[in-house]
């Protein structure tokens, strides 16, 4: 069975990483996708809120879990026992800083590949901050993010 690990922090999930996870359910036989804890970051959603919204949004995916994980990636890789990690990306910005990644990852463990995915163009600006700030400002959001993560943010935002 060949298994992928898809981490990030998913604060929310936007249709840009469910474009991946689609895309990528059809070429691996498991899907993980794996809510890290970024200390980089303030969240609008706790763990445990974006595991459940992940679950909700992925529902019709049967090759996916949705686990969450602190500490090293490579370490989640080697707990869960992938056989890649799955990255997005969306702009040359973001290549450099996942080439980076990627490389410290396999430079910690021989066998930790990484797998990129450009998404669709559609998504190809997306991103949680975005949306977020969009949301935060009173904008209309509701078409860069699943259903269940559309009424969360909602509900978060008293909107």
């Amino acid at each position: 069975m060949r298994t992928v690990l898809y981490p990030g922090s998913f604060d929310p999930l936007t249709n840009g990483h469910l474009d991946l996870i689609d895309r990528a359910v059809k070429l691996f036989d498991k899907v993980l996708v794996a809510v890290a804890v970024n200390s980089d970051k303030s969240p609008l959603f706790s763990i445990e809120e974006r595991v459940v919204l992940i679950k909700e949004s992925c529902k019709k995916y049967p090759n996916v879990e949705v686990v969450s994980f602190t500490g090293l990636l490579v370490e989640a890789v080697e707990l869960y026992q992938a056989d890649a990690v799955l990255r997005g990306l969306r702009a040359f910005s973001d290549f450099e800083y996942e080439l980076q990644m990627a490389l410290m990852n396999r430079s910690l463990d021989d066998n930790c590949e990484t797998i990129f995915m450009m998404p669709n163009t559609k998504n190809s600006y997306v991103s949680s901050r975005m949306v977020k700030e969009v949301a935060w400002l009173g904008g209309n959001f509701a078409q860069y993010v699943p259903t269940p993560v559309e009424a969360a943010i909602s509900l978060k935002l008293g909107k």
